[in-house]
């Protein structure tokens, strides 16, 4: 069975999520709208599930705002992951409130996994006449009680979230800053209704731990309510509540909707895999900016292969001299300073030259490659073979289908006999001028011109992947029979 490394997410079986939509905080991205008059000012619900992708703390994004709501610089909330340490915090300001803050709860755990999705409920009824229940917060099904709270909503008092003009932002704080980094996936708003996380998900039946989404289309979603389901590309804004309140989107474009969602958890680049290569990850962490230096590390993704035939692509859109390698590793940076391809372990394609890379030692393979090349791989764990392809044509004569006889492939370590017992994705690029590349398991960063899927319908890819070639998704984990 594949080995899936840093996910939550799991096979889902009943109601699938389509779509999510893919918010980059270098472009500045939101979607907004201004409240009007509430059904019940005093009683909402905000549900999403989320995948984070950015955990550095550079401001002024150290904090993430999931949703915002603001009149004015004294009237505003913000339900963000807080700082580099990402704790879920709610902030709540209010002219006339004590110290400005009418709530303010925060979380003690840290939510820190940028490979899974995870599903929060933030439910308000400030009705209630015990504090702790005015303001409920829910991660994956469980409600959270460890909270630190300087203040829990006063009895019957009005939150910015849901009150009329206020302006609505999710992705970003209402001031303008604080952008999300990540992707986000059934999106709801509630007016009026102070809903349980089992209005939204359900645990699943077979594996009792894994908390899945279901059919929120039936909820009672308010005045001001919403729900975002991005299944239209051209408007990732649409409400489909049936409240015709439609979010505009900033900065977000067709493709930024994503088949990277909580039933089908696709690879991404690690993020906290990071230390020696010191990339710069953007695009839901699909696409990567090598610095300017002379660090050879290469970035891995968030997956660990151990059985079945995979198919990849990486296209580079700035690379200075070619000095770009691409393969599989299945060994750990220990240092900036060794390649991919260095190591027993690693197998590279390099683009200078065309030659594999393996063990320091270089061996005639293919052609060279250049910017906007796209560059497939195709990885037969079960053979322990491995393929390149240069804009779909493969090098040396490789014919990914051709089993253990592996005509024109690179003989790789069978993965029982590798340090991790697993394969993982990997590139590096060095030179002195910054190099940027968009990796693509499926989930791609730019436009493919055919979005050609595997032979289970997932992944968008420029070439069609070979027969017996998955997508790197949980989907195909779960079903590659591995």
């Amino acid at each position: 069975m594949p080995l899936i490394l840093g996910a939550q997410s799991a096979v889902a079986t009943g109601f699938n999520v389509e779509n999510s939509c893919r918010f980059n905080d270098g472009d500045d991205a939101y979607l907004t709208r201004t409240f009007g008059t509430p059904t019940n000012n005093k009683i909402w619900t905000f549900s999403a599930w989320v995948k984070s992708s950015d955990l550095s703390d550079t401001a002024p994004n150290s904090t993430r705002d999931v949703l915002g709501a603001r009149i004015d610089s004294s009237n505003y909330s913000d339900l963000t992951f807080l700082s580099d340490e990402r704790w879920m915090h709610l902030l709540d300001y209010v002219t006339g409130a004590p110290g400005g803050k009418e709530t303010e709860v925060r979380t003690l755990n840290y939510y820190r996994d940028c490979g899974a999705w995870m599903h929060m409920v933030w439910a308000m009824d400030t009705t209630q006449s015990v504090d702790t229940n005015r303001l409920k917060f829910y991660v994956n099904g469980t409600q959270v009680t460890s909270l630190s709270a300087s203040r829990y909503p006063d009895q019957d008092s009005l939150s910015t979230v849901n009150k009329n003009t206020a302006s609505c932002d999710v992705g970003r704080s209402g001031a303008g800053y604080y952008y999300f980094d990540g992707y986000m996936a059934e999106v709801a708003l509630c007016d009026g209704q102070a809903y349980t996380p089992s209005d939204f998900g359900e645990f699943d039946e077979d594996s009792p731990t894994l908390w899945k989404p279901i059919d929120i289309s039936g909820l009672t979603f308010g005045d001001n309510g919403f729900y975002l389901d991005f299944k239209d590309s051209a408007d990732l804004g649409n409400d489909v509540s049936g409240e015709g309140n439609d979010l505009t989107p900033t900065n977000i474009a067709a493709v930024d909707q994503c088949t990277d969602t909580p039933t089908n958890n696709f690879a991404t680049v690690n993020f906290l895999d990071n230390y020696y290569p010191a990339a710069t990850f953007s695009e839901g962490n699909t696409q990567i900016v090598t610095p300017a230096s002379s660090v050879y590390a290469p970035t891995t993704c968030t997956v660990g292969l151990t059985a079945g035939k995979w198919y990849w692509e990486l296209k580079p859109t700035t690379m200075p001299n070619n000095e770009e390698l691409t393969g599989v590793a299945s060994t750990q940076a220990t240092a900036n300073n060794i390649e991919l391809g260095d190591q027993a372990h690693d197998w590279a394609y390099y683009a200078n030259n065309g030659y594999s890379y393996n063990d320091s030692t270089s061996t005639a393979y293919g052609d060279s490659y250049t910017v906007n090349d796209i560059i497939g791989v195709a990885l037969d764990i079960t053979n322990s073979k491995l393929y390149f392809s240069k804009n779909g044509v493969w090098q040396n004569s490789g014919v990914p289908t051709s089993g253990a006889t592996g005509t024109g492939a690179l003989s790789i370590t069978a993965v029982a006999s590798t340090p991790l017992g697993a394969w993982f994705p990997a590139q590096t690029y060095w030179h002195s001028t910054a190099n940027t590349v968009g990796v693509n398991y499926g989930n791609p960063p730019y436009a493919n011109s055919s979005d050609a899927a595997d032979e289970n319908g997932y992944g968008k890819f420029e070439y069609a992947p070979p027969t017996g070639y998955l997508a790197i998704c949980t989907k195909n984990l779960g079903s590659d029979g591995g």
